[in-house]
């Protein structure tokens, strides 16, 4: 919805809203959040289905990324959704979290250049709109490694490359999702088409913001033959460098990526946002006709004064979600809070995952 001139209470973080098609318990969102805990075969098992219930008091959990193809996997051990294995194992985390009341959203994702052939099935070469390495290294299997040159996906590749969102988003629903989220930030493939830096192509999907935005709209008209649009959301990182990731002219970039997606009447568009930048994240807030789901680094005091004011519609929390399970009940007293553990984030393992106390136990 469009910023208004009305106030809403402080309270209205934690009230019950509705998200698109969905009714939460609140307006407090548990971001994706790679952890690096996928058994064999990139499957969920049972320790992520009690990681995830134990969050499940958040209005809405949005899943850690998950890779649409195996093609689309960045870094080990990060859970799949395309083969049965990786359904079952979602089936699991889904009924865990609805059993304890929560609701959960898949993040359709693929990493694009942000790979390494010691990471592909194959061996091969990562894929990206183009040939341009990114600066750096990635971890492996085989510890870190430095980024390799990516090979340009050919033109007649990209309806294939669709299609696998569009199987993902089925497997999705299969595995008992609420809805599901596609992952067009923080560097990743479809990013790596909206950008200017890393998008140098001549056909349909270079050039100006409406070609380089073309895929971002294929896989969002895909996702949307499987599921309606009031349980389909968007990921934005307008101004987030990480991966290497840059564009010469955000504000209008993404002012313009926003105005394209009105015409699917999406749940939210989830955007992550720099405070320290100069971008005007306002006026994508304005844009969008959808709800505005914020990220960045909130905590109450800005969580609450950002929903009071209507400047987003839902806050989406991430290391405080990391260490504190029930944050909706630490947010409503404003404390305490447990301190995340980052040398245990990608650790594997239960250590540092689903052994951060409840609130009772903490206090005991």
């Amino acid at each position: 919805m469009n910023q208004s001139t009305s106030t809403l209470a402080p309270s209205a973080l934690f009230s019950p809203s509705v998200l698109g098609s969905v009714s939460l318990s609140n307006r407090i969102v548990m971001a994706p959040l790679t952890r690096s805990r996928a058994a064999a075969g990139n499957v969920p098992h049972a320790l992520n289905a009690r990681y995830y219930a134990q969050r499940a008091s958040a209005g809405l959990i949005i899943s850690e990324a998950t890779q649409i193809t195996p093609q689309g996997q960045g870094y080990p051990k990060t859970p799949g959704i395309h083969s049965p294995e990786q359904v079952a194992g979602w089936q699991g985390v889904t009924q865990a979290v609805h059993a304890h009341g929560g609701k959960i959203f898949l993040q359709l994702w693929h990493v694009g250049r942000v790979s390494h052939p010691l990471t592909q099935a194959d061996g091969s070469l990562p894929v990206a709109p183009s040939a341009i390495r990114p600066a750096g290294e990635i971890y492996t299997e085989q510890g870190m490694k430095p980024f390799e040159t990516p090979r340009a996906l050919e033109t007649e590749e990209i309806p294939a490359l669709i299609e696998d969102f569009r199987r993902a988003a089925v497997h999705a629903k299969t595995a008992g999702f609420d809805g599901v989220e596609i992952h067009a930030a923080n560097g990743y493939l479809i990013d790596q088409f909206l950008r200017d830096g890393t998008n140098h192509r001549t056909d349909g999907y270079g050039g100006s913001v409406a070609n380089r935005a073309r895929l971002l709209r294929e896989v969002t008209e895909a996702v949307l033959t499987v599921w309606e649009a009031g349980r389909v959301g968007v990921r934005l990182s307008p101004v987030n460098a990480f991966n290497d990731i840059a564009d010469s002219m955000p504000q209008s970039t993404f002012e313009a990526i926003t105005e394209q997606l009105n015409a699917y009447g999406l749940a939210y568009l989830h955007v992550v946002e720099d405070p320290s930048s100069s971008f005007d994240f306002q006026k994508l807030r304005q844009i969008f006709n959808g709800a505005y789901m914020a990220n960045g680094d909130y905590d109450r005091a800005r969580a609450t004064a950002a929903i009071a004011r209507e400047q987003a519609d839902f806050i989406a929390f991430g290391k405080l979600f990391i260490a504190n399970p029930d944050l909706p009940e630490r947010l409503r007293r404003d404390g305490p809070y447990n301190t995340p553990r980052p040398e245990s984030f990608y650790a594997g393992g239960p250590e540092g995952y689903d052994d951060y106390p409840a609130l009772e136990t903490a206090v005991a």
